[in-house]
């Protein structure tokens, strides 16, 4: 047995470790966020389980029922489902569960209630599950006021207004990415311990990447300033070397390797999908929570709405245009869909002059 390794371990801080640490910056702090995380934590490990184990406990494969998307359902994400709900009300600390895989919002009962609003996607590109890629869990929490008795409109808030976000990755090995709003950190878990370690810290998504992720046989339906940028990518004009596509159809997994290499994530609307296909509240809003907390950017290319947000404007000479980044998009109903565009600063820099020089026009 190898005391020093051991040793050495009682050094590593533990996501349970970090939270604790970040409560005790807020005096005014209950712990119930603490408690909150730590039961989504709780679901990642189970989920986690499951997943490795999948194959042989014939969890892969469908469970003879579609979601509410009109998507098959797979038995994991069934259980996954099933795990989270059931870990997020025995918290005591939550009070409205919004799932990608249940039509209507799931409301707390009074005794089990709190004061957090949690969306999530329990097992987020379950297409890849029966291949063994990459798949992943993606939350946001919102808190409401206490003692306001809770109201499917107080979901249907800005994703600039979430306390907190986060995704945990089932792949190679299991990693949590967590914000709440000061910061992105990153944790493996390591099994021997059954405890989530700081691997990550301090994420921080390079300035511009190399690498753009996109489906691309989706091309034949893009909009103009979609397709420029891709071009551009893929034969720049200005000598600088070409992009190197990267697209796994795992959101979790695509946005994951953004995030740590840099580069942009594209899911545009089209003539397929005008509104986009990715969910407002529980793909869109947590993952571009996550970029801008590790200094990228997240833009929908459809609405206008703040000049501020818009540094080259000047540049281009489009003062009465404005763009609207993604966390301030309201949605209207719980599974809204968006366009969504997230990444390096500087490449969403590009695709957002491309599509205000299309406005202009």
């Amino acid at each position: 047995m190898d005391h020093a390794a051991d040793a050495h371990r009682t050094d590593l801080m533990t996501i349970t470790r970090y939270v604790l640490n970040e409560q005790s910056k807020h005096p005014e702090s209950r712990g119930d966020f603490t408690i909150l995380l730590s039961h989504i934590v709780l679901g990642c490990k189970f989920v986690c389980s499951a997943v490795n184990k999948a194959g042989l406990a014939k969890l892969i494969g469908l469970a003879g029922e579609t979601n509410v998307q009109g998507e098959e359902q797979k038995k994991l994400d069934v259980l996954s489902n099933e795990v989270f709900i059931k870990a997020l009300v025995s918290s005591g600390r939550t009070c409205i569960l919004v799932s990608e895989e249940d039509e209507e919002a799931t409301f707390v009962e009074p005794s089990k209630r709190g004061k957090y609003c949690v969306v999530f996607d329990p097992l987020d590109g379950s297409s890849n599950i029966d291949c063994g890629v990459s798949i992943g869990t993606i939350f946001g929490i919102y808190a409401l006021n206490d003692g306001d008795e809770p109201k499917l409109e107080d979901v249907l808030q800005p994703g600039k207004n979430m306390v907190a976000a986060g995704y945990c990755m089932y792949g190679s090995s299991c990693t949590l990415v967590v914000s709440t709003g000061a910061g992105v950190n990153g944790f493996t878990l390591d099994p021997s311990l059954g405890e989530f370690i700081l691997t990550h810290p301090n994420i921080k998504i390079p300035k511009k990447g190399k690498i753009y992720s996109v489906n691309e046989g989706n091309a034949t339906n893009w909009d103009g300033p979609t397709a420029k940028y891709v071009e551009k990518c893929k034969f720049p004009t200005d000598g600088s070397p070409a992009k190197s596509l990267r697209y796994i159809g795992s959101m979790v997994a695509d946005v994951h390797r953004t995030l740590l290499y840099g580069g942009i994530f594209l899911y545009p609307a089209d003539k397929k999908s005008p509104n986009g296909k990715l969910r407002v509240l529980y793909e869109v809003f947590p993952m571009s929570f996550l970029m801008e907390q590790a200094g990228g950017q997240a833009f929908t290319g459809k609405q206008r709405v703040r000049f501020l947000d818009f540094p080259n404007i000047n540049r281009l000479g489009l003062f009465n245009r404005f763009v609207l980044q993604a966390l301030d998009l309201v949605p209207k109903k719980i599974h809204d869909r968006s366009p969504i565009f997230l990444g390096s600063y500087d490449d969403v820099e590009e695709i957002k002059a491309l599509y205000a020089a299309e406005e202009q026009k």
